[in-house]
């Protein structure tokens, strides 16, 4: 048996490798710089403990970019998720043209987010953009605070919406057809079968989606650079943005370390608190 397990060690060693190469390396060089004051080429200059940890929370705008990051999130999360399943169980119905419908559907994942997001920029122009013709209003999408938050949120959510059409699709494809056939003998109509039959069998998918989901909207970072760079002011400054403008732009390689192991531990917790709900829930059952 020791040797089977040995074998199966060899196996694993490439993946191990390339783990501790490109991503236990960077993590644990990224925690050392954050206790370090560093030159503009990011080399690592003075020692100063947890002083940039204690610059970042007593930061405004760091305070700023977590409440923008949760709001983000809140946004991308719920509208990915609804249309992802609202998609899904459209195509779990059969009709002329499902297949075209499907392919439509799951096409976001084709598409590179930066470009989606040039393309996203046009159809928000306050003067030539299709939005404003659409709703006949003249609002500059991307530069008005109160909006500019909500447009890159759903354009996210819409590309997140491809993977999630896929996983529930599998999801769905998986109830038992029987299932159904019992809930109708017994008198259940459309929205309880729905209630009592297929929301209780993608749980699993939906507490799979929604972690993903979350954790995918913490990183984002390219659709916000190229449509907003974080503004206007700090309205869209989410901290993946806020830690690119701190290494980058100011230089600041040690504080922008310090952020981003904060971030780390934010999403790690989140995901603990996720998977210790979801546990308690199917204790409960």
């Amino acid at each position: 048996m020791n040797k089977y397990n040995n074998k199966a060690y060899l196996y694993m060693l490439p993946a191990l490798a390339l783990l501790a190469l490109f991503v236990f390396y960077p993590f644990v060089q990224t925690i050392i710089r954050s206790l370090y004051a560093t030159d503009n080429m990011g080399a690592n200059t003075l020692f100063i403990g947890f002083k940039n940890y204690s610059d970042l929370l007593s930061s405004p705008s760091f305070w700023n970019s977590l409440k923008v990051t949760m709001i983000y999130v809140v946004i991308v999360v719920i509208i990915g998720v609804l249309i992802g399943f609202s998609t899904a169980l459209l195509c779990r119905v059969s009709f002329p043209a499902i297949r075209l419908f499907s392919t439509a559907y799951s096409l976001p994942i084709a598409i590179a987010s930066s470009g989606m997001a040039l393309v996203f920029k046009v159809m928000l122009n306050q003067s030539v953009g299709i939005l404003n013709v659409i709703l006949k209003t003249n609002v500059n999408w991307l530069a008005d605070p109160n909006w500019a938050l909500i447009s890159v949120g759903i354009l996210t959510a819409w590309l997140n919406s491809g993977m999630n059409f896929l996983y529930f699709s599998s999801g769905l494809a998986g109830i038992d057809d029987s299932l159904y056939e019992a809930a109708s003998i017994d008198g259940a109509n459309n929205w309880n079968q729905f209630r009592h039959v297929t929301l209780p069998s993608v749980r699993p998918i939906m507490f799979f989606v929604v972690v993903t989901n979350i954790i995918n909207a913490f990183q984002s970072f390219g659709q916000i650079k190229l449509l907003t760079q974080g503004g206007p002011g700090e309205a869209t400054n989410v901290i993946v943005h806020d830690v690119y403008k701190n290494a980058f732009m100011n230089y600041r390689y040690g504080y922008a370390s310090a952020e981003s192991v904060v971030l780390f531990f934010i999403v790690m917790i989140l995901t603990i608190i996720a998977f210790r709900s979801n546990g308690d829930n199917n204790a409960g059952k």
